[in-house]
Order: structure tokens, then C-alpha cells, then sequence
């Protein structure tokens, strides 16, 4: 074979990004909620002693690797959503013991370093459907649809 005749170094390989358009890798979606089953896990057992977490229950809604799996993006809601300022940042404190129990828990070869924010989709949510209940919207809905049977 000659030199002309082989592919160029590296260029048979395809470097892929997982944090494109195409969204996060089966491996990244499989890891997060290993991580997300993990730290429910921890939290559900109660073992962190802090003020602000004593007797609040703690919802993981979804936990994002990051393409090299060293960083992890925790979403959480506390339960009916009050003080969820406080507790995310109280979780923030704690993020240390955390990921040394996932690391007792996980077989990977690096626990991801934890950051944990607050899921607004329950409060988007909230606001939608607060939306589409008020009078005005049944009041559009009502007159469009007046419209539609003047029509037939």
C-alpha cells in the first residue's frame, strides 16, 4: 500500500460533540439516571445533617452529565416548591459527601463533581396552566369556536 493510498492519520476517526443539536449520547442519558437514582438514593436515607434539609423531601427531576462525564448538573425541586433557594443551596454545601457516596454506590471510573440548580419546569408549568384556565383564554377558546360553527 502506499503512502498516498492510506487515509491521513486521525482522519478515519469521527469526532462527535454530545452537547449539539442532536442532544445527550444514550451513555450520557444512562449514566444520569444512574446519578439521578443514586443521589435520591442518599437523600432519601437522610444522612446529611443540615438545618435546612431536616424534614424537607427533595425531588431529583433530572441529572445532566456533562459529554466527558466529569461534571453533573443536578435539577431538583423540593417538595410544593417553598424555599427552593435555601435547599438547592444547602445542597450545594454538601455536594462533597454526596458524591463520595455515589462514588461508594456507582462502579464508573470518575463521579462526576456535582452542581445542583433549582427545575423551573414545575413552576413553567404552574404558569402555563394558570394560562390557559384564566377568563380571558376561555373567552378566545369561546369565541373561536362560535366562529367555526358559524362557518359549517
Amino acid at each position: 500500500m502506499s503512502r498516498d493510498s492510506r487515509p491521513p492519520r486521525g482522519g478515519s476517526r469521527r469526532t462527535v460533540r454530545n452537547d449539539g443539536p442532536t442532544g445527550p449520547s444514550q451513555r450520557q442519558l444512562r449514566v444520569g439516571e444512574a446519578l439521578r437514582h443514586a443521589i435520591a438514593d442518599i437523600l432519601f436515607r437522610n444522612e446529611i445533617q443540615d438545618p435546612d434539609l431536616a424534614g424537607v423531601s427533595v425531588t431529583i427531576t433530572q441529572v445532566k452529565p456533562s459529554p466527558d462525564m466529569r461534571y453533573a448538573t443536578v435539577y431538583c425541586e423540593p417538595l410544593g416548591g417553598e424555599n427552593a433557594e435555601v435547599i438547592v443551596k444547602a445542597l450545594n454545601r454538601h455536594k462533597g459527601f454526596l458524591r463520595g457516596e455515589m462514588g461508594h454506590q456507582l462502579t464508573m471510573k470518575f463521579t462526576p463533581e456535582l452542581r445542583f440548580v433549582e427545575d423551573a419546569s414545575f413552576a413553567e408549568a404552574l404558569k402555563i396552566d394558570t394560562i390557559l384556565r384564566s377568563e380571558r383564554v376561555s373567552r378566545d377558546i369561546a369565541a373561536a369556536n362560535d366562529e367555526s360553527e358559524d362557518k359549517e
